[in-house]
């Protein structure tokens, strides 16, 4: 029998994702500053708002395989609102999905259909069942590193513009300590 070392190592509290089926993607203030409500461009554009580390690779494909997925939000704010993902709605919205707080503490916004919103805290430990057919976005409302696990069918798929198309109706901002969502 052959033993073999795992593709990927996932330090789930202290590290990130690593290994060579990892794919990490960055996003910059100035890849999604049009989505904040007061857009202050003299802000620095090249700060980095968050990280996204996926481990997909030829085995993790096709029908029945899972994705695993880490998100790192820095505690950024911009004119007061807090730090946030893009957000998506699966394409193939049969497909759910799980989160799991690891680090930080923030608030994974849920939107159905119909445009109706509600939030859960995540904080480290938490564990959040996102149905299919809700837009999701994660929110970084401390003054910590924010991280968040994720685990979904890799045939989900990722509809980021039906989330531009409707924009959540809530702002998350944080005014003197405290966590004001308009």
């Amino acid at each position: 029998m052959k033993i073999t070392e795992p593709k990927a190592i996932h330090n789930f509290y202290n590290g990130v994702i690593e290994g060579k089926p990892v794919m990490k993607s960055r996003k910059l203030l100035k890849d999604i500053l049009t989505a904040y409500k007061d857009q202050n461009h003299a802000e620095d554009p090249q700060r980095v708002m968050y990280e996204v580390y996926c481990y997909e690779d030829e085995d993790s494909i096709g029908p029945g395989s899972l994705s695993w997925g880490l998100t790192v939000m820095y505690p950024e704010r911009v004119n007061g609102e807090c730090n946030f993902t893009r957000g998506h709605m699966h394409e193939d919205t049969s497909c759910g999905e799980f989160y799991f707080g690891l680090a930080g503490e923030g608030l994974l916004l849920l939107m159905d259909l119909e445009g109706n919103a509600w939030a859960e805290r995540v904080y480290p430990n938490s564990l959040h069942y996102v149905r299919g057919k809700l837009a999701h976005r994660l929110v970084n409302t401390g003054d910590q590193v924010l991280k968040v696990g994720a685990c979904w069918p890799s045939c989900a798929g990722h509809n980021y513009e039906w989330v531009e198309k409707h924009p959540f109706p809530v702002r998350v901002y944080k005014k003197n300590g405290e966590i004001v969502c308009i």
